[in-house]
């Protein structure tokens, strides 16, 4: 056993807050764990891993002030067992959820909102999944995706393998990501794009190009291109931006976050529309995490690298919470909505089965 599988078990034994990660390709796994189950809070001022809400303001910072951190080299790596996609669901989570949706495109064609992005929960049945055991499984399954499980006793355990940088910092450059339309991957398939997935990504891009034009000097957008993630492909911009001198990091996530590949636009209007439709709490499903001011594998600090928390699942001991959600803009269908949240599904249903 490495030090960071003992360090997790124990822990975990002992009711007190770790995370273990590895970054997209990374042969690095990471393990920060904090000796009391005090709750921090990110500052300027403190490093460690943040876990951020949709919305809110419970972010919680494992310190590293009060905290072991382990850095070790991933020798695990193994071919994924076989999966056939799970695709059961309830009729009545498919008519609430198709609903819900066409109640969103109204809104949108009264031009009420522009693109909001709606979700569900599904409860899973599982048997009990260690930590460490299921970090390897989820960074065997899907290395180019950042992989955690984190946990905390006063709020439980995350687990999540997300295909989406949310912000990075290095010095004053910073990077992100607008990521948004989802098809399945299919071998030897040419990829086509509907002129409503592309118009769901370019308002992600535009919203995230806006926001940053208060806090940057210039902001460089890449071509948009097809990025696979797991068993879905997506369209991707990368965006790159160089902070003024007096910007100040945290005012910039408040302004993006959450971007509309989460939310919708106009933010606040979609915020309220979420919080009246979708039935649920989403605590921290479509919030953000990683590491604050301080890169841990290359020890450089005042670097933040930050995730948006999507195909993720929260843990009981039997059983897992699964959260999936999807872009709504005037031109969707409620029917294929619903697929996609299905498809999504599939990405943690393969790390829970046997």
């Amino acid at each position: 056993m490495t030090k960071c599988e003992i360090a997790v078990k124990l822990y975990f034994e002992q009711e007190l807050p770790f995370v273990i990660y590895s970054k997209p390709n990374a042969t690095k796994m990471i393990a920060v764990l904090q000796k009391n189950s005090n709750i921090y809070k990110p500052s300027h001022a403190a490093s460690g891993f943040v876990f951020a809400p949709f919305k809110g303001e419970a972010s919680i910072l494992i310190s590293e002030k009060h905290a072991e951190v382990f850095v070790e080299t991933i020798d695990f790596l193994q071919n994924p067992k076989p999966f056939t996609p799970n695709a059961s669901f309830s009729e009545k989570d498919k008519s609430s959820f198709e609903a819900m949706v066409t109640v969103a495109v109204t809104a949108i064609h009264s031009k009420a909102l522009e693109k909001v992005v709606l979700s569900r929960k599904e409860l899973v049945k599982t048997k009990e999944i260690q930590p460490y055991e299921l970090f390897k499984r989820l960074k065997s399954t899907y290395p180019d995706a950042f992989c955690y499980v984190w946990y905390h006793p006063k709020v439980g355990c995350w687990a999540g393998a997300t295909p989406e940088r949310f912000l990075k910092k290095s010095k004053q450059t910073i990077e992100t990501v607008s990521l948004a339309g989802t098809q399945l991957f299919h071998e030897n398939t040419v990829v086509n794009w509907s002129d409503k997935e592309i118009e769901e990504q370019q308002i992600v891009t535009s919203y995230i190009q806006s926001g940053l034009q208060n806090y940057c000097s210039e902001v460089h957008i890449s071509k948009t291109y097809t990025q696979k993630a797991g068993n879905l492909l997506h369209l991707k911009s990368d965006i790159k931006g160089e902070l003024l001198s007096d910007a100040d990091f945290i005012k910039v996530i408040q302004k993006l976050h959450p971007t509309p590949a989460v939310c919708g636009v106009p933010k606040d209007k979609a915020l309220e529309f979420i919080d009246k439709t979708e039935g649920y709490d989403r605590t921290y499903y479509t919030g953000y995490l990683g590491e604050w001011l301080k890169d841990y594998e290359h020890e450089i600090p005042n670097s933040s690298d930050l995730f948006v928390n999507l195909r993720c699942m929260k843990m009981e001991k039997n059983e897992a919470e699964l959260f999936m959600g999807c872009g709504i803009t005037k031109d969707s269908t409620p029917e294929n909505e619903f697929w996609e949240t299905v498809n999504k599904s599939q990405t943690m249903k393969r790390i829970l089965a046997d």
